[in-house]
């Protein structure tokens, strides 16, 4: 099998879409990070779960982790509008405890882990350090953080509040969270965007989805390289 182009296969790609979509998916890419990324524990709530996802398509948040221990990730239409098909969800969902594989995977990325949550005090969501890559895990809105999660996560992090009520809606949170903290790195002067190489293929990946037959084209290409290699 010859070696593939990226650029040459996005280039070949983008000859299947209209200008406007090729200029908003330019437009788009710019934007995107992986500097930042959120994990997700057993959220079991469609809406919650599809609000989350939408958040985090609006900060330009291109990966999302799934943890799948007791419960599916399921997602409702009406309130994803569509996000998830923008957004790299990576699932964990093999094993019957799944939270360590998610946290050492996100480790060996270079992210430093915090978890979210209203009762320990570590430090706030405007103080979270932003020279590392930074990985924000949720869990549900009844019991939290898992137990295995609580005691591997690097930190600990939390909004602050000054009402009576004690915490937020798991997807309220996440989009105040997610708020601060991208607005505190386009501040900044940390490469924060996707590498060239990480643009190209992500555009493939949106490529592909729009196109009608998006796999069958791509694949037709590749049989092309093939006969001439």
């Amino acid at each position: 099998m010859p070696t593939v182009n990226k650029q040459e296969l996005l280039d070949y790609l983008l000859n299947f879409l209209s200008e406007n979509k090729m200029n908003l998916f330019e437009k788009i890419i710019k934007d995107r990070t992986k500097h930042i990324t959120v994990a997700l524990e057993d959220i079991f709530q469609p809406q919650n779960a599809s609000a989350v996802l939408r958040t985090c398509d609006v900060f330009g948040i291109q990966d999302v982790h799934i943890i799948e221990n007791e419960n599916d990730y399921n997602v409702n239409p009406k309130v994803v509008h569509g996000a998830s098909k923008w957004i790299n969800l990576h699932k964990y969902s093999e094993k019957k405890n799944n939270t360590l594989d998610c946290i050492k995977k996100l480790k060996s990325d270079g992210y430093k882990v915090y978890g979210t949550t209203p009762h320990t005090d570590d430090c706030l969501i405007q103080d979270i350090p932003l020279d590392h890559k930074v990985a924000l895990m949720f869990g549900t809105e009844m019991d939290g953080l898992s137990d295995i999660a609580m005691d591997n996560v690097d930190g600990f992090v939390k909004i602050p509040m000054y009402g009576f009520t004690e915490s937020l809606n798991i997807s309220v949170s996440a989009a105040v969270s997610l708020y601060e903290l991208s607005k505190r790195l386009k501040e900044s002067t940390i490469l924060w965007q996707l590498s060239e190489q990480e643009k190209t293929e992500q555009l493939i990946v949106w490529a592909k989805k729009v196109i009608k037959d998006g796999e069958r084209i791509e694949q037709l290409y590749l049989d092309k390289l093939k006969e001439g290699s």
